[in-house]
């Protein structure tokens, strides 16, 4: 496993759990509003797996959950022997990924790997791969990880980082009809810091928010804007 870092504890990353985050190294996007850009590429020095352990080992009676993110924690090759470890000690598993690995997500809901997933869903079918940097990865993948999420049974959420200059109400409704008005859909503003990949970009003020919130609820009642 190529892990880069490592939150000791965290109130909200894990709905209803304390927990701690783990982050791998290397992503197949580059979104260029990512707040983990310095995850995207597997060239960084990664942290010992067996003081991972060691850390879980000694919190048991702390934390609840465990949250794998990244970078795209799919891309790991071991990643389902890390998680097998993590599970027999007792943890729930929150995972984030941004959907693009459609198989190995079903291969680690079918054998009862993780408890909660948070999909990314970055942008409609038309702009996909201009907010990813890439075009070889399709959107099938991508609606196909939303349908897998929605006929399962655990607990599931998508979310969408919005950008002034990149979503628009007409594109967050076409995500809207993608999505199974019982799952949970969060949008999350874009808040610049020194990792984003463009300085030139901006998120939404509190009232566009609301607005586009007010908007959304007359079809989609499943919306939320998170943090606001």
């Amino acid at each position: 496993m190529n892990i880069s870092g490592l939150e000791k504890l965290s109130l909200s990353d894990y709905p209803g759990m304390v927990a701690c985050v783990i982050f791998t190294q290397g992503c197949n996007f580059k979104c260029d509003y990512c707040h983990n850009s310095s995850l995207i590429s597997f060239d960084k020095e990664c942290l010992n797996e067996a003081r991972i352990f060691e850390f879980l080992e000694k919190r048991k009676k702390i934390l609840d959950g465990v949250v794998i993110s990244g970078g795209e924690a799919l891309l790991q090759k071991n990643i389902k022997e890390f998680i097998k470890k993590i599970k027999k000690m007792g943890y729930k598993i929150k995972l984030d990924t941004n959907g693009s690995y459609n198989n190995k997500l079903k291969e680690l809901i079918d054998e009862g790997l993780v408890d909660y997933v948070a999909m990314d869903i970055k942008h409609d079918k038309n702009h996909y791969s201009f907010i990813t940097g890439f075009d070889k990865y399709g959107y099938d993948s991508i609606e196909a990880s939303i349908k897998l999420l929605e006929s399962s049974k655990i607990d599931y959420e998508f979310r969408t980082t919005i950008v002034k200059e990149y979503h628009d109400l007409n594109a967050i409704e076409n995500i809207c009809k993608l999505i199974n008005k019982k799952s949970k859909y969060y949008l999350q503003n874009f808040a610049s810091s020194p990792n984003v990949l463009n300085k030139n970009i901006t998120g939404f003020s509190k009232e566009e928010l609301k607005n586009i919130e007010n908007k959304l609820k007359i079809k989609y009642s499943n919306v939320f804007i998170r943090g606001i």
